[in-house]
């Protein structure tokens, strides 16, 4: 495995591959890798030759009252990872390298930016879509595999890549998750003991819907209110949002008539998490 820092060199890299008629996969990510990192690098080997890893956190997606800082940045283990896994290139740029002096651009995709996570914190998606467009045009991948758990991230990356025609085929994979259904997370970490055994409050909640929808139930307020319940059932969880969804567009459903995704974001202790369940609604059933 061979580790390039500056967006020259790795883009110099992927012209000569793609001279030579290789296919590149890529995973981008800001480090602090686990199983739920490990699943997506797995996945994006099988559809390329080559495979590029980014470790890189970016400063622009996070607020000042977020934890930029203190975010965990274990580059030992992550490189001992990626090259367990195979991985051909580290991609490990520095801020300056990615926001040089008079960086000006922005990206900004306000249909999908504004709801759910954009209105808890305003600035992130525009600096997810941006790094994410600078990261595709140095790496210039052929496939590219990002995680459902962050599922409003990944709707915004397909549509960044329709709409400025990037090329890129994007790969959604599901969800990793802890034996009690909490989703992988670098942010786990910051959980306390007693935290981490209330954490699967929230996929606990988003699978009720789940349930509910399979059962018939339609209304997205009485979807809603039914998450509302479990999530009540832990009293040091406090709720950002739970949302009965269109998987393409996230606006949100009065009524399930085919496909959904149950949204939720919760905190716990000092610690924000997120998750999503995706569900179909069963055919020729009663409506609720």
């Amino acid at each position: 495995m061979n580790i390039l820092r500056t967006p020259k060199a790795m883009a110099a890299w992927s012209r000569q591959l793609h001279r030579e008629g290789v296919t590149i996969g890529f995973v981008p990510t800001m480090g602090a890798l686990h199983d739920g990192h490990r699943a997506l690098i797995r996945a994006a080997r099988l559809q390329c030759d080559a495979l590029v890893v980014s470790i890189f956190v970016n400063p622009t997606q996070f607020a000042p009252t977020e934890d930029l800082a203190k975010y965990p940045r274990p580059i030992a283990k992550d490189r001992a990872l990626c090259r367990a896994e195979g991985v051909d290139i580290c991609f490990e740029p520095g801020v300056k390298a990615m926001y040089p002096d008079g960086f000006e651009t922005v990206v900004t995709v306000p249909e999908i930016a504004q709801r759910w996570e954009g209105e808890i914190r305003p600035h992130h998606f525009a600096g997810v879509a941006t790094v994410v467009t600078k990261l595709f045009g140095i790496v210039r991948p052929d496939v590219a595999v990002f995680g459902q758990k962050d599922f409003q991230q990944a709707a915004l990356v397909r549509r960044v890549i329709e709409d400025l025609s990037l090329g890129v085929k994007l790969i959604v994979h599901p969800t990793v998750r802890e034996p009690d259904g909490l989703a992988r997370s670098s942010r786990n970490v910051y959980l306390s003991e007693t935290d981490r055994t209330l954490a699967p409050i929230l996929y606990k909640s988003l699978q009720a819907g789940a349930a509910a929808i399979k059962d018939g139930m339609t209304a997205g307020r009485k979807i809603q209110s039914m998450m509302t319940q479990v999530l009540r059932r832990e009293s040091a969880a406090a709720v950002d949002y739970l949302a009965v969804c269109d998987p393409d567009t996230l606006t949100p459903l009065t009524s399930v008539s085919d496909r959904a995704v149950l949204l939720g974001a919760i905190r716990i202790g000092n610690v924000r998490l997120i998750d999503n369940v995706l569900v179909r609604r069963p055919a020729r059933r009663g409506r609720r």
